[in-house]
């Protein structure tokens, strides 16, 4: 099989999604501050970046009543993101 066919999942993919969270697929680990591991139960995760999540590091949807809005350029990159091979 063609390795474009078929997902690694050692390879990790981060998209900032415009005025929400950063999605984050992959095998990959969450550390505290501390340095001390936080669970997680699925590969993919959205990630908060408002800053104002009640369950932190993770994304609960609190950007869109805040009206948390992203930079121009991140959104850019959110389309390039979303257009693979294209531009």
């Amino acid at each position: 099989m063609a390795a474009g066919n078929q997902h690694d999942a050692s390879v990790v993919q981060i998209v900032p999604c415009a005025d929400g969270p950063l999605i984050v697929r992959g095998d990959f680990e969450i550390l505290t501050p501390e340095g001390e591991p936080v669970p997680r139960r699925r590969q993919t995760v959205a990630l908060c970046r408002c800053g104002v999540s009640m369950i932190k590091p993770f994304c609960d949807g609190t950007h869109k009543v805040t009206g948390f809005r992203t930079e121009p350029s991140a959104q850019i990159e959110d389309q390039a993101a979303r257009q693979p091979g294209e531009g």
